[in-house]
């Protein structure tokens, strides 16, 4: 499994939504029928720069090599963000009424994410340059 193509794309993937809650919060909050006030717009601000970093740590760690005890960290973190953000998705799909679409958009990308992160982080990086 070559890494920096995970890398790539979960870092295209956090960037696009790090730049949507950066830059349009109040209308995201809009279209999912959220109050948008001050406080949520800066809720969704934050956690767009949140995720711009994440993909950015990505973005630069994908020449680098990860397995393994390489940069554990980074993997570590990645399958953190993604094992359990998948998690709390599925656990709230069956609670909402609307807007599910989306969040089933968003298990896909998240578990597809979750499953190579773990085997990114449970195999040798040998294995994965193969």
């Amino acid at each position: 499994m070559n890494t920096k193509i995970i890398l790539t794309s979960s870092a295209i993937f956090l960037g696009l939504t790090g730049l949507g809650l950066s830059f349009f919060p109040s209308e995201i909050l809009n279209y999912l029928n959220i109050e948008t006030s001050q406080v949520t717009t800066i809720f969704m601000q934050l956690l767009g720069a949140l995720y711009l970093g994440f993909g950015m740590l990505n973005w630069m760690a994908k020449g680098s090599i990860i397995g393994g005890i390489y940069n554990k960290p980074i993997a570590i973190g990645n399958l953190m963000h993604f094992g359990v953000g998948a998690l709390a998705l599925v656990k709230v799909v069956f609670g909402v009424q609307e807007n599910t679409e989306i969040i089933i958009v968003l298990i896909v990308f998240y578990a597809i994410f979750a499953i190579a992160f773990a085997y990114i982080f449970m195999a040798n990086p040998n294995k994965l340059a193969k």
